[in-house]
């Protein structure tokens, strides 16, 4: 499903403002709800400990939404998101090989800043890999990468199933916990060097959005206006994979969000242009993390995972985009 120009027909800003504000509030209030409601005991500790579920939840979803929104920029393709690459299958091998060689509880003794960086370089590395080997070798060259990322991740999925099959049943169930997001938990530790690493790209990348409108137009039209498409791609690639790697190392895989949320945002703004959908895609990832997870925790009292259901709705809507693609 690819798209055309940054700016869709008949584009009115004031129709993408008005999503901005509307988000802002709905966020506010989320957050304002989640900070507030049913608080027990020391008010300290209870605000300080949701404080660092906010802030993690706001961080990941902003990460997961710019990154999609790049990719679909890259790829040309709405339907296609950085999960597929393999990031999040290559991060559950990592749990999986750790649990098996070294045991759940002696991994996780391991001090959690070096289990981070060892977890977003694995990522990065990966992604490095694969970008030096396939970018700039043919006009295909991005198609080709996005095929062999969901041939790796599958093949990382299966070596995760074979040594899952090996690993002790009570290893097997403290592992089960580390598949998934978890936003109960996060370490403040990381949250910090997560939010400077997610500003410091979006400050360095933010003043690419006018060559990124004209690269979402198609290789040979942002070629024929002057922009280097092979370049722009590389770095927009590169800003998807730091993203990705940082948030999924931080709380875990959160599959479908990204899809979710980026499409949302085309459809709200009305436009491909990134200084209107990125902060929209953003706020909605922002959003439906904090109201999930309150709605969660204070209605449904856990019965499952945020992710989980997120990555149902995601499925579904995902399946529901080839449909209407096919139909087309």
């Amino acid at each position: 499903m690819v798209f055309g120009g940054p700016a869709g027909t008949g584009f009115r800003p004031r129709r993408a403002r008005t999503a901005v504000a509307c988000l802002t509030l709905l966020l506010a209030v989320a957050i304002a709800m989640f900070m507030t409601y049913d608080l027990k005991g020391s008010l300290d500790y209870a605000l300080e400990l949701r404080g660092r579920k906010v802030l993690g939840m706001a961080l990941v979803g902003f990460a997961v939404a710019y990154s999609s929104v790049l990719f679909h920029t890259a790829t040309h393709n709405r339907i296609l998101t950085p999960s597929l690459m393999g990031f999040d299958s290559l991060y559950v091998l990592i749990q999986t090989l750790a649990a098996y060689f070294l045991g759940t509880a002696a991994f996780l003794q391991i001090d959690v800043r070096l289990r981070f960086g060892f977890e977003v370089l694995a990522m990065l590395g990966f992604a490095a890999l694969l970008y030096r080997w396939l970018i700039g070798r043919g006009e295909r060259d991005v198609y080709v990468l996005v095929l062999v990322g969901v041939i790796l991740g599958t093949m990382f999925t299966s070596l995760t199933e074979l040594v899952m099959r090996m690993i002790d049943p009570n290893e097997f169930t403290r592992l089960q916990d580390r598949l998934f997001a978890n936003f109960s938990t996060v370490n403040q530790d990381l949250l910090v060097i997560s939010a400077v690493c997610v500003a410091l790209v979006t400050a360095l990348s933010w003043p690419l959005f006018g060559r990124l409108d004209v690269v979402a137009l198609g290789r040979e039209q942002a070629t024929n206006l002057g922009v280097d498409h092979e370049r722009l791609v590389s770095r927009a690639l590169l800003i998807v994979a730091i993203l990705v790697s940082v948030s999924t190392a931080l709380v875990g895989p959160v599959a479908f969000l990204g899809l979710l949320v980026a499409n949302l945002s085309y459809q709200l703004t009305g436009t491909f242009r990134h200084r209107y959908t990125v902060p929209v895609a953003g706020l909605l990832g922002m959003v439906a993390l904090i109201g999930g997870q309150f709605v969660l925790q204070e209605f449904l009292n856990f019965q499952t995972r945020l992710s989980i259901i997120i990555s149902f709705a995601g499925g579904i809507y995902f399946i529901f985009l080839l449909y209407r693609e096919a139909n087309r």
